[in-house]
């Protein structure tokens, strides 16, 4: 049986686009988003997505399987424009709007992405890349809204629309009448690999909307108040993306976007609008929240649930969080790859310092475990089975074979224990990735950048403890050049890098550790580190 196994066969949708449908018509009344004060009714939203999926059809031309990249904050333009890109029968590019010129011409190019909706400051960036990957269509929201135009560029020339003229406009086109199955791709979610690349998890419509009952049974609305959440997590990120514009959305709630969660005032004064009953954050941002000065002028007397995933969360930052709130933060735990949770905390089972029991038709075990001595619990490589497992890489069968083995199973590259109750613990991980805020970070992608400045001759990436974002990035290099400097290197890199990627830490050594073989040691480089901190 799937995830949805509690329901009768015939509640199961055809996919996502007919369960979006049902949602809006037994929601019609009820607000879906709020942003900016602007509230958008399950009504105005079906209509709005609508017209988007009619014109990507009829005017686009993009065709069942065609990808569409959305590059947009958490804004209510963005679930209008997932909900119709799914609803043309499109698949969906979630990025993100910090890349790069660099970053951003690889997940397009990879993706094959023909359309892409972007804010209007960040058009003439688009149109010098466009020419080198296979896009013919801006959807514009912002300032270049004057009106639909064409932009010349090396060897392309790119259309553009006025988003807003769209989705608020007066068109009554017609659906298209495409057959979307559970087993078509929804998703594209870029996530990166032990090598650096970023891939592409190809996530269907069955498993998304796999992810969605799983949720809905490990947190049932309550029967008495409508759902409110806050809703500060990046809607391009796997976390924000499937609690906001799917999960919450399939289950009639209203969810207030924050479009600038480092601004701690913006996410308090969205606190402060609504009654919420939900919250979803990272331990970096609940622990910001703490420390602002009108944090104590919430009121959470309506509040049941505080999320927090991405990153490990600190248990006196969950203890601080109780003391002040009253409401417990329940960590979850989640991956780009599995369309996001694989085990959460809840009221009915809820353990500090674990990330829950696995969701429902959820099967986890560990590879090959391995304990420290006779005594210590056994701990290995977290491995996972269930419907909301990618499908696969996008274009990377090798990739896939590596992390999905023959028999369904998912390997995390994260240390686990599994303790005797089915509480999940993650103690470790097999992979060097750095999570800073939530977001990965690999070590490969940031030598690969720093090996490109021509002073440089080696260099080594590693995460270290960093009480703001829980981890941060520190670089050691070797260099040519005795006058080049730490300010130099993150200057470099942030002509290539997005911001959280770049060093925060940089050291220079005559020379870095190697094997034998030539290969820089990692694991001497950490223990450098901690030293240096101790």
């Amino acid at each position: 049986m799937t995830a949805a196994s509690t329901q009768r066969v015939a509640d199961i949708p055809e996919n996502l686009a007919f369960a979006f449908e049902r949602a809006c018509m037994a929601h019609a009344g009820d607000v879906a988003f709020s942003c900016f004060g602007h509230e958008t009714s399950f009504a105005q939203l079906e209509a709005a997505t609508r017209r988007c999926a009619a014109f990507f059809s009829s005017r686009l031309g993009l065709r069942k399987g065609d990808r569409i990249a959305i590059q947009l904050p958490s804004i209510t333009q963005y679930p209008v424009a997932a909900w119709g890109a799914i609803r043309a029968g499109l698949t969906i590019v979630n990025t993100n709007p910090m890349y790069t010129e660099r970053e951003l011409h690889h997940q397009l190019s990879d993706s094959g992405a023909r359309a892409i909706v972007l804010l209007g400051g960040a058009v003439e960036s688009m149109a010098a890349i466009a020419a080198r990957t296979d896009v013919e269509h801006i959807l514009v929201v912002g300032p270049r809204e004057a009106g639909n135009a064409q932009i010349p560029t090396h060897g392309a020339v790119l259309n553009t629309f006025a988003l807003d003229e769209i989705i608020f406009g007066s068109s009554v086109d017609l659906l298209p009448d495409i057959e979307i199955s559970m087993e078509d791709i929804a998703v594209l979610q870029y996530t990166g690999g032990t090598t650096g690349v970023a891939k592409g998890c190809m996530l269907s419509h069955g498993n998304v909307y796999a992810s969605y009952t799983q949720l809905s049974e490990a947190i049932p609305p309550h029967p008495t108040k409508r759902s409110i959440m806050i809703a500060p997590m990046p809607l391009y990120h796997v976390y924000g993306f499937q609690t906001n514009v799917v999960s919450f959305l399939l289950g009639g709630g209203m969810s207030v976007l924050v479009p600038d969660p480092r601004n701690l005032g913006s996410v308090i004064e969205a606190m402060r609008a609504y009654p919420f009953t939900h919250l979803a954050g990272v331990n970096t941002l609940l622990n910001g929240l703490m420390r602002h000065p009108d944090f104590d002028t919430v009121d959470f007397s309506h509040a049941d649930y505080t999320f927090a995933g991405g990153t490990a969360l600190a248990r006196s930052v969950a203890r601080e969080w109780y003391k002040r709130t009253g409401v417990h933060v329940y960590e979850g735990y989640s991956m780009s790859e599995t369309s996001s949770a694989l085990c959460l905390n809840t009221q009915e089972h809820r353990e500090l310092g674990t990330v829950g029991r696995p969701h429902s038709a959820t099967e986890v075990k560990l590879a090959t475990p391995v304990s420290v001595d006779a005594t210590a619990e056994p701990r290995g490589e977290l491995l996972v089975r269930g419907p909301q497992v990618m499908q696969g890489y996008w274009q990377r069968p090798d990739a896939t074979a590596e992390t999905i083995d023959g028999e369904g199973w998912l390997h995390t590259g994260d240390i686990a224990v599994i303790q005797d109750n089915g509480f999940v613990r993650i103690v470790d991980r097999l992979k060097d990735l750095v999570l800073v805020s939530g977001f990965n970070v690999y070590p490969n992608e940031i030598e690969a950048v720093i090996a490109s400045h021509p002073e440089v001759i080696d260099c080594a990436a590693i995460g270290v403890p960093d009480e703001q974002t829980g981890e941060a990035v520190k670089v050691f290099l070797s260099s040519t050049n005795d006058a080049l400097s730490a300010a130099d290197i993150r200057e470099f890199c942030r002509t290539q890098l997005t911001a959280y990627k770049v060093p925060k830490h940089v050291e220079f050594l005559s020379e870095l550790p190697k094997s034998p073989a030539g290969k820089i040691l990692r694991r001497e480089l950490r223990e450098m580190s901690r030293n240096t901190r101790n």
